[in-house]
């Protein structure tokens, strides 16, 4: 870890080192994951022909790079940067931001995956059998083979890359979208930064990257609001000011890029679709908030359910988040991948919405890239949302089932999570 990594963990969970386990600890937390991989059909290493041809496609990368930049639009001069937790090991995302005098252009670079990752692959197909990464504390279990995400496939700084850009020329009054630009990319990131890192940059006028940082603060702040104000729902309002950048422009890329896909194109794809609680189920949530002590559901905002939990939480003491929060998922449907966008995104309360900026995680984005760039929709996709929302819905029971035989080993999830574990003598 680099001295300003130290600095940036100072104070923070990963700050305070790895969780101290036995080696009798943990040969059981192996026992529980295996019996866990077992019983989710969760592969947990990979085939050897997938491996040999990841590794093949690592080869001579600065080569193939250089051989692209004539097809795609070199934005290797434009400021961009990243932005992930202390651990993260792959940096699939990162932004770039100006003010114009009539417009806001946010451009969101997403690693160009499907350029090492096509069709007539083993590790497409692999990727689909997987359809996404399981993250249990302590452990992950990759879509991909990490050979490849943590190569070709990260934006680490100072190196070229492909990537797959998001470029969002957005009004100043309205932050809607004036143009909305998909095309294929090479950028070169200029830093890698933690969450921790971004916010003290925030806080420092004279650090580098202070003026874009601050500039997408500013932005990702009003587009916040914005969501808000349309009755998208928030169940975490005290979100640093890192993340909220991070989110937020993840929001408006994934929007950006499937209302290109169904409205500009007319093309199935990859959309995310969350029914709505039915009116009896809101009401039901809505009376177990009213009901909790020291936490008041504003009058005007009983109307949209929505808008009243925002506002509650807004307001609500500390101690009481969970359990609103609680209440709120014990009566919201499971969101689920469909080829047909319509029914919307209720949480969101977007009209029509899907992922994009995660291809290195969820076999929805990978999809989606490869339609993206090439208009050619897999003749299975109907099959593959539903793969996609079973697999993401056996991943979540996998996590909640290990966090359950963590604690009853004794040990915090949260604190594994942020930390990750170091085997010590007896």
């Amino acid at each position: 870890m680099t001295e300003q990594s130290q600095q940036a963990a100072a104070g923070t969970p990963e700050g305070q080192g790895p969780v101290e386990i036995t080696q009798a600890t943990a040969d059981r937390l192996a026992s529980e994951r295996e019996s866990l991989f077992e019983k989710f059909e969760i592969p947990d290493g990979f085939p050897p022909e997938v491996l040999e041809e990841a590794e093949a496609r690592t080869e001579d990368v600065t080569t193939e790079i250089e051989a692209e930049v004539d097809e795609r639009q070199d934005l290797r001069d434009m400021m961009t940067w990243t932005t992930d937790p202390i651990d993260a090991q792959d940096f699939d995302d990162a932004l770039s931001v100006a003010e114009r005098e009539d417009e806001y252009v946010l451009w969101v670079h997403i690693a160009d995956v499907t350029h090492y990752v096509t069709p007539d692959t083993t590790m497409w197909d692999e990727a689909l059998r997987r359809a996404n990464t399981v993250y249990l504390p302590g452990y992950t279990v990759h879509m991909l083979p990490p050979m490849l995400a943590e190569t070709v496939c990260s934006l680490v700084p100072e190196e070229d890359r492909l990537a797959h850009t998001v470029e969002m020329h957005l009004d100043k009054e309205t932050l809607g979208y004036e143009d909305i630009e998909i095309y294929k990319s090479v950028i070169r990131s200029d830093e890698r930064l933690t969450y921790t890192e971004c916010e003290n940059r925030l806080d420092d006028e004279d650090a580098p990257l202070h003026e874009e940082i601050q500039l997408s603060y500013d932005l990702a702040d009003r587009m916040h609001e914005q969501r808000k104000e349309d009755g998208s729902l928030v169940l975490n309002p005290r979100r640093d000011r890192a993340h909220t950048i991070i989110e937020e422009s993840m929001l408006k890329a994934n929007k950006a890029v499937t209302h290109t896909l169904m409205w500009d194109r007319g093309l199935e794809a990859v959309y995310r679709v969350h029914p709505q609680p039915t009116p009896d189920q809101w009401s039901d949530a809505l009376r177990e908030i009213q009901e909790l002590d020291g936490v008041s559901i504003p009058g005007a905002s009983w109307e949209d359910p929505r808008k009243a939990v925002n506002a509650t939480l807004e307001d609500a003491p500390q101690r009481q988040l969970s359990k609103i929060q609680r209440a709120v998922m014990k009566v919201m449907p499971r969101a689920k991948y469909m080829s047909d966008p319509f029914g919307g995104h209720h949480a969101l309360n977007f009209e029509i919405y899907g992922h994009f900026t995660s291809p290195i995680r969820r076999m929805s984005d990978l999809v989606n890239h490869w339609i993206v760039a090439t208009n050619d929709v897999p003749a299975d996709l109907a099959e593959l949302c539903t793969r996609a929302s079973d697999r993401q819905k056996d991943a979540e029971q996998c996590e909640r089932e290990y966090k359950t035989a963590l604690n009853e080993a004794g040990l915090d999830p949260a604190a594994v999570n942020n930390r990750g574990v170091e085997v010590v003598e007896e």
